[in-house]
Parts: C-alpha cells; structure tokens; sequence
C-alpha cells in the first residue's frame, strides 16, 4: 500500500469563482504511481469547497443562482462580514474522493473537479490531494 500526498495552490476572482482543478489532481495520481487505489481531494478553507459534476458554463451558473438563493449574500447573518460564505460552504463538502483505476482518476464521461469560490473577495487557495492504493 502507497500513499502519496502533494498540495498545489491556485487564485481565484472572488464570489461564485469556478476553477476546474482536474488535471492538477490528475498530476498528482500520476505522481504518486498508484495504479488502484482512491484520490481524496481536500479543500482546506472553509469558505470553498470541492465539487465534482459537468464543468459547464450554464450549469456553473446554475450553482451560483441555487446557492445564492438558499444562502443570500445579505442575510442578517450574526457573524461578522462573511457568514454566508461559511454557510454556503457547509451545503457543501471540503472534500471528495474519487477511484483511482489503471493510474487514473476514474471519472464520469462528463465529470469534473473543481472549487467553488465562496468568499466575496479573490482568495490565493489551496488544495491538498492524498493518494492511497497499490
């Protein structure tokens, strides 16, 4: 059993931000040499969180509109400045694990990694990945 763990870091443009971060991950499993194993992909801030699903203009739309609705930015919040972005980010999780099969990331067709930005400001993010398999 291997384990292989690397970090690489990234910025992003503030509210509602969308980076697609697959090929970083997918680097990081070739790193690591793992032919069978899983990728756990963490998110180590609590205001942006991991997501897998079709990397898509319209549909990244659509989570910033599902997420603003269920989280407005002015909310009455009774924490200071930023509650919503920290609430936000619980609907969602810090982390996700994805298969490693044949010494890569075991994907849906359609399927992306990506961080959802949700604090108001541009961030300089960071994103661990551990590598676990044979």
């Amino acid at each position: 059993m291997t384990a292989y763990e690397e970090a690489f870091t990234f910025e992003t443009r503030g509210e509602f931000d969308c980076s697609d971060i697959t090929q970083n991950v997918s680097r990081v499993v070739r790193a690591s040499g793992v032919k069978k194993g899983m990728a756990l992909v963490f998110a180590g801030h609590a205001t942006g969180v991991i997501a897998i699903t079709e990397y898509e203009s319209m549909l990244l739309r659509d989570i910033k509109t599902l997420l603003q609705k269920l989280v407005p930015t002015r909310g009455g919040y009774n924490h200071p400045a930023n509650a919503h972005a920290h609430l936000r980010s619980l609907l969602l999780q810090p982390g996700k694990v994805v298969p490693v099969v044949g010494g890569r990331l075991s994907l849906g067709t359609w399927q992306s990694i990506f961080w959802i930005e949700t604090e108001t400001r541009p961030r300089r993010r960071t994103v661990r990945v551990l590598i676990v398999g044979e």
